[in-house]
């Protein structure tokens, strides 16, 4: 595995988290969809259930999607503990911090560098050597399973 296949690996819960964050948008936009109300006012008797099957549809869309989103919250809880076990295989604390930021509190490298006092280029390093510490680990889990 590469440091660029580590990287990918660590990446999940972040595309994961805003997959989730992405559907929730989408909930809310079915919510505003589905509380608008219109009426026609016409001489002519309508079907009392035009009007229920497209709030129907729109709640029963809104139901299935929030049932996606918490199996993928489920599924991110379950990657997050996976990446987790894996940054504690790393045995400089420094190191582990700084994959803890970037890998499972979604932070920028900016972010990072000013929170443990660092310059770019120093955590940028200790970043590599890190994914470097992360790469055996995997390869030796890889030989194990």
């Amino acid at each position: 595995m590469s440091t660029t296949a580590v990287k990918k690996y660590l990446s999940q819960a972040r595309y994961l988290d805003m997959r989730i964050d992405s559907k929730i948008q989408q909930v809310a936009a079915l919510n505003d969809l589905a509380t608008k109300c219109t009426s026609t006012l016409t001489g002519m008797p309508r079907n009392p259930n035009h009007g229920t099957s497209t709030m129907a549809d729109a709640v029963t869309k809104i139901v299935d999607l929030q049932a996606e989103i918490n199996r993928d919250i489920d599924e991110l809880i379950n990657l997050k503990k996976e990446i987790t076990d894996v940054v504690k295989s790393v045995s400089n604390p420094e190191y582990q911090t700084i994959l803890e930021k970037r890998y499972l509190c979604f932070l920028s490298w900016e972010q990072i560098s000013v929170d443990m006092n660092y310059s770019m280029q120093y955590t940028f390093r200790m970043h590599d050597r890190a994914l470097t510490e992360v790469d055996a680990f995997l390869k030796v889990e890889s030989q194990v399973d």
